[in-house]
């Protein structure tokens, strides 16, 4: 299985059971399988957090979070290539912060992005994207 980086969208889509929770369920599966991990910025699994909460609550959050200690996905910080790349991408297209920490971990891994984000239209010639639906 070649390299894989969730959006926050792609983790927002399977623990609030939204379009796609289906397919990143099943990405997930096969990167346990294979022991092939795939790969999320701390910057979007802020996001993740910050939305959980807001959206469902402090305690929907704790149970996610267990569950995420155990998911095949190797988490990267935000080091200063990153933050390098990540800014080129936020100076060049009209992206969020976090989507531009998305697509530098993308770019620097040579990986597919999984994302159903519209603001990813914008990259489709930079990075690969895994459309999910809507």
């Amino acid at each position: 299985m070649a390299a894989k980086v969730l959006d926050s969208f792609a983790l927002l889509a399977l623990f609030r059971d939204e379009a796609g929770a289906d397919i990143v369920a099943g990405i997930l599966e096969k990167a346990g399988r294979q022991d092939q991990p795939l790969h999320m910025t701390e910057v979007n699994y802020a996001e993740v957090q910050y939305i959980v909460r807001r959206k469902d609550g402090d305690a929907a959050w704790e149970s996610i979070a267990e569950e995420l200690k155990a998911a095949p996905i190797e988490f990267h910080p935000a080091d200063r290539q990153l933050a390098d790349s990540a800014a080129g991408f936020k100076s060049r297209h009209r992206i969020s912060l976090a989507d531009a920490f998305a697509a530098a971990l993308a770019k620097d891994k040579k990986a597919e992005l999984i994302t159903g984000d519209p603001e990813f239209k914008a990259l489709e010639k930079v990075i690969k994207i895994y459309w999910l639906p809507k």
